[in-house]
């Protein structure tokens, strides 16, 4: 992150919120792949499943999208689902729509559609494409979207490869440093990005890294980061994935994203995960880099973590009471309000 941004973000914090929103524009996805957490049950708290929520097309969903984004008001808006390219012909218009109102965007897609090569001028704007690992494990979770597929549809766009290591890909020496001398090799990939699985508590996935394969990746990552200049991770987000935060109280990207479900209403917390996160195990690309900005040193001992942890106690009460103030305000007007008054 820059400077600019993070005072941008700081001061969003401090006017009670979160400068950055997830939305899940659509519970649809061709795809079913092992170990996604959008599809766990888990993923909204037990109760219900993303599949079976209520979800949006054509101008209603681009309407309603807006308004969320007007009402929110975020630095930042990840466009996710489900698949968002499901909704391929509402993303043509939003994006240029979110453009024009200066936030900047995230879609994130297995790229079973084509990528537009117009997106290319779009400022503003990131296509971020999910690769699970070299061709024979890729094709055989993520069929349809394959990697004959997936190749074709990004021909002509500037994406963002990512990938989640799972403990099938951390069992092979070498498998990191083969994926990346794939990817980094293709014209239109700007850079690489790497997460690890993160579980549910109590999960027994089979995706799940043992503590010696999460230490061998993470040395892995440090060579390789050196090796390959498209594998975008600087040394202090993998220090993070050693030392992830413990808790979503101490995760800031917990607390500075507001992630929607497909129905625009269902909030998913404590993160874009759901349910209740291994945080200990955590290997999210997004949080680690503001864990990363987080232990930045400001002035002394003091860090940038320490300023947006206040910040967010100061933009809570702040905002807690401007929603009193508003309740009230709209009490009192119909308690004066000319029906009342009139009746016997």
């Amino acid at each position: 992150m820059k400077k600019s941004e993070v005072l941008q973000a700081w001061a969003r914090i401090l006017a009670g919120r979160k400068p950055s929103l997830s939305i899940e524009i659509t519970k649809e996805c061709p795809l079913r792949c092992p170990g996604c957490y959008a599809f766990d049950a888990a993923h909204l708290g037990g109760a219900t499943e993303l599949r079976q929520l209520a979800d949006f097309k054509g101008d209603e969903l681009v309407t309603k999208v807006l308004a969320l984004i007007d009402e929110q008001r975020p630095l930042h808006v990840s466009l996710v689902g489900g698949d968002p390219m499901v909704r391929h012909r509402e993303l043509e218009l939003l994006l240029p729509q979110i453009e024009i109102r200066g936030v900047h965007t995230q879609v994130v897609t297995s790229a079973f559609r084509q990528i537009p090569t117009a997106w290319k001028r779009y400022g503003k704007l990131n296509v971020v494409v999910s690769v699970d690992g070299l061709q024979p494990e890729h094709d055989a979770r993520r069929k349809p979207a394959t990697y004959e597929r997936v190749l074709r549809n990004i021909e002509g766009a500037t994406v963002t490869v990512h990938c989640t290591i799972t403990s099938q890909i951390a069992d092979r020496p070498g498998y990191l440093d083969d994926f990346l001398s794939f990817w980094t090799n293709r014209r239109g990939v700007a850079k690489v990005w790497f997460s690890i699985f993160t579980p549910q508590r109590g999960a027994t996935d089979q995706e799940i890294l043992t503590s010696a394969q999460r230490a061998s990746t993470i040395a892995d990552l440090r060579r390789l980061r050196l090796k390959y200049a498209r594998l975008d991770m600087p040394e202090a987000l993998i220090r993070e994935l050693e030392f992830p935060p413990k808790s979503p109280e101490e995760c800031i990207f917990a607390r500075t994203t507001q992630t929607i479900s497909a129905d625009l209403r269902t909030r998913i917390t404590p993160c874009q995960f759901g349910g209740n996160p291994d945080c200990e195990r955590c290997g999210c690309i997004a949080s680690m880099g503001l864990a990363a900005v987080g232990h930045h040193h400001v002035v002394g001992r003091l860090t940038a973590g320490h300023l947006f942890r206040a910040s967010d106690r100061l933009g809570r009460i702040w905002r807690g009471h401007l929603t009193k103030a508003i309740s009230r305000k709209t009490r009192l007007r119909a308690e004066v309000s000319p029906f009342n008054i009139l009746k016997p």
